[in-house]
């Protein structure tokens, strides 16, 4: 937000999400809403969800929980180091 000169008021207009609520989700003082706000959000910030760490971390987990063999695979990896 401070990169693009947007405000929460700003944003909020963009999002139809209240300013109070995104101050709490930017100070972290409420849990990180789901990907279907963060697309919202980024959408009115014009940039990728991708940018949201919390986005892409269950975007991998979903496409992990598909792919059990392979999270054995990474699991014996990872400990072995």
């Amino acid at each position: 937000m401070d990169e693009l000169g947007v405000s929460y008021r700003g944003l909020a207009e963009k999002t139809r999400l209240s300013a109070g609520y995104l101050n709490h989700i930017v100070h972290g003082n409420r849990p990180v809403p789901g990907n279907d706000v963060l697309e919202t959000i980024a959408k009115a910030l014009d940039i990728e969800p991708e940018h949201f760490r919390e986005y892409r971390i269950r975007v991998i987990t979903e496409r992990l929980e598909r792919m059990p063999d392979l999270v054995d695979r990474l699991y014996k990896r990872l400990s072995s180091e």
